[in-house]
């Protein structure tokens, strides 16, 4: 691709950018917004590469793109719905990775650990889901949920981290 072209991509990508990342918040991607802006400009050059030539007027095609891509995003989204029910086992792997406690003490924290998990967005909790009940890899959740890998761990940390909080803040009183 020439380079001429790739700088007017980017420059228009770049005068863009602010309003794809609203158009994806405004569909309900909001944690995943940044990752599908890449994404679509990702395709344009794709895109351009492939045609041999330029696109006949790329930012028609951009916002194309980028209305399939929140298409595809919507659709994964539903299925990737994990029912509250399903997150008892992750509760009780996520209370198995604390200190030996009895067992009543463990079924106090497995239900506040449940309680936790249901207070998370959606989709860390979904993450949760997939990692530690289907033992899934950060690339298999990213490729299921259509996001980055980097995206996953970063679910993973947040969910973690205020299930962590929450239970040593109960843990203290």
């Amino acid at each position: 691709m020439a380079e001429q072209a790739r700088r007017g991509l980017a420059r228009m990508f770049a005068e863009h950018g602010p309003v794809l990342r609203g158009f994806f918040t405004r569909r309900g991607a909001k944690e995943e917004a940044e990752d599908m802006v890449q994404e679509t400009y990702l395709r344009l050059l794709r895109a351009h590469q492939c045609e041999g030539g330029a696109i006949a007027n790329p930012e028609a095609y951009l916002f194309t793109v980028a209305l399939n891509l929140a298409r595809e995003q919507a659709m994964r989204r539903r299925w990737s719905l994990v029912p509250i029910e399903e997150l008892e086992n992750v509760a009780t792997l996520l209370a198995a990775e604390e200190s030996v406690e009895d067992a009543a003490d463990r079924a106090q924290r497995r239900q506040r650990l449940q309680a936790l998990l249901g207070t998370l967005p959606e989709r860390t909790r979904a993450v949760l889901v997939m990692q530690y009940r289907d033992g899934m890899s950060y690339k298999q959740i990213a490729e299921r949920l259509g996001v980055s890998p980097h995206m996953v761990k970063k679910h993973v940390v947040r969910g973690l981290s205020v299930c962590r909080q929450a239970l040593a803040a109960t843990e203290a009183r």
